[in-house]
């Protein structure tokens, strides 16, 4: 592996390591080396090279040893700066929290995944406090979308994504094999398909939260940005702290798609739309079923939401209240305090509503579906927009970011698990996303026939 080379997949960096052609401090420096000569200093708030060093040298000594902790010995990972790496400052990309004290124990997940023997390379920016699709961050900047025309110096630099911005950029520029991220509303599958990567959000729950800073714990959910499938189920069978996944390879003959009708396609860009259905045309040749259909449970959520408040909103208000009415909000991007401040008028009524309609609609989008139904649409309407117009005008920013998270909060409202593929590409060679969803606790399945599509959705097959 030349210095000249970007970071490979988990897969096939898993085979140089074990095989013994790359060593896991050689892995790691160059690592270091590409972030250091990569020109964007907006993807990582912080490097934790001490950390990642020791931790490459005792993966060296194991595999040498023949004492492989498994697949994911001596593999770099970045995490989004809301998860509690020990001895550092969780800033959730805010300059208020940066003053903090540093974490006194890793978060469970990050435990999880060093008891792998993953090595730890940083922390990534993100929107502030996670609340925004877009990725912009007034404080610590703003990662630009490798796929822009020239993203180190600026010119024609387009948004990465959010609020894993920095997660999804390291991923897609090269720099690290794989990135954790949080999806409250879509921030793990949005930058994943702006930046033309693997995006996997897990069902709410599936992985322990304890060590990661909140926007919406209702919401909240965890999981990987990476460059394959594959890639995606042996970080999530680590993540549950199991030795080997236990996903199995789907087959695309019975497969059976469904194509809402509803929402989804409102908009679209014509590029998205076109890359779209060019996938689905690969899947109907490969023996998939795909059918289209209505589903009004996509309006309801939104209408419940126009009534009564966003959950999210509502949560993220209470979460921040404190700092909202007090000297910290000068400080905050005032962006995210004038959305956050809309919780203020979400009250206790509108609140258990708001969680009474979540349940029945969850239940309604059930019936909606037959068993061992996928639901499948573009992950965005729209490819990565130009960042310029967006620092400059706040209406154009609002509402982009509504439309840039309408498809994705879906899936959280109803707690499914989603996974995006890059799909082809849209206006001006950005990269598309194809959005995969299943019902809740239904990864295993969701993941079996990522497997098995990959290939086909990117036209590879």
């Amino acid at each position: 592996m030349s210095g000249q080379d970007t970071i490979g997949s988990v897969a096939s960096l898993s085979t140089l390591l074990h095989s013994g052609a790359l060593h896991p401090v050689a892995l790691a420096d160059q690592t270091f080396e590409k972030i250091a000569g990569y020109g964007d200093g907006a993807i990582f708030t912080a490097l934790l090279e001490d950390r990642a060093r020791a931790e490459a040298s005792a993966a060296g000594v194991r595999l040498k040893a023949g004492r492989s902790l498994g697949l994911l010995d001596g593999i770099p990972i970045a995490w989004k700066d809301l998860f509690d790496t020990v001895g550092s400052v969780t800033t959730a990309g805010s300059v208020i929290l940066s003053g903090n004290g540093p974490a006194k124990a890793d978060a469970a997940v990050v435990s999880a995944l060093a008891g792998a023997g993953m090595i730890a390379i940083g922390r990534t920016n993100l929107s502030e406090f996670a609340f925004s699709g877009l990725g912009i961050n007034p404080h610590y900047g703003t990662p630009h979308n490798p796929a822009s025309r020239d993203p180190a110096s600026g010119v024609g630099a387009r948004i990465p994504g959010g609020s894993s911005s920095g997660s999804a950029v390291a991923v897609a520029a090269g720099l690290v094999p794989v990135a954790i991220g949080t999806d409250t509303g879509g921030s793990i599958r949005i930058p994943a398909a702006f930046n033309g990567i693997v995006g996997y959000k897990a069902t709410r729950g599936r992985y322990p939260m304890a060590g990661v800073f909140p926007l919406a714990g209702s919401l909240d959910s965890l999981g990987p940005l990476c460059r394959t499938v594959q890639d995606a189920v042996w970080i999530d069978a680590a993540m549950r702290g199991l030795t080997a996944p236990t996903v199995r390879r789907g087959t695309v003959q019975d497969l059976k798609l469904v194509i809402p009708e509803t929402t989804v396609f409102d908009d679209a860009e014509p590029g998205v739309v076109a890359a779209f259905d060019a996938a689905i045309k690969r899947l109907q040749q490969a023996g998939a079923s795909v059918e289209r259909r209505a589903f009004p449970v996509f309006e309801a959520i939104f209408e419940i939401q126009a009534r009564h408040g966003a959950l999210v909103t509502a949560e993220a208000y209470a979460l921040h209240r404190e700092r909202l009415s007090g000297p910290d909000a000068v400080r905050m991007d005032q962006r995210v305090v004038a959305r956050a401040r809309l919780g203020e008028k979400i009250l206790t009524p509108d609140y258990i509503a708001l969680l009474a309609a979540r349940q029945h609609l969850i239940a309604e989008a059930d019936s909606v579906l037959r068993p061992g139904e996928i639901v499948v649409h573009p992950t965005l309407p729209h490819v990565a927009p130009r960042l310029a117009p967006l620092l400059a005008d706040d209406d154009l920013f609002f509402r982009t970011n509504a439309k840039t998270l309408r498809n994705t909060l879906i899936g959280n409202f109803l707690d499914w698990c989603g996974i995006s593929i890059p799909c082809g590409t849209g206006e001006a060679g950005m990269p598309v996303g194809l959005l995969l969803s299943a019902q809740r606790h239904d990864d295993e399945r969701l993941l079996s026939i990522a497997l098995a599509t990959e290939a086909i959705i990117r036209g590879e097959a």
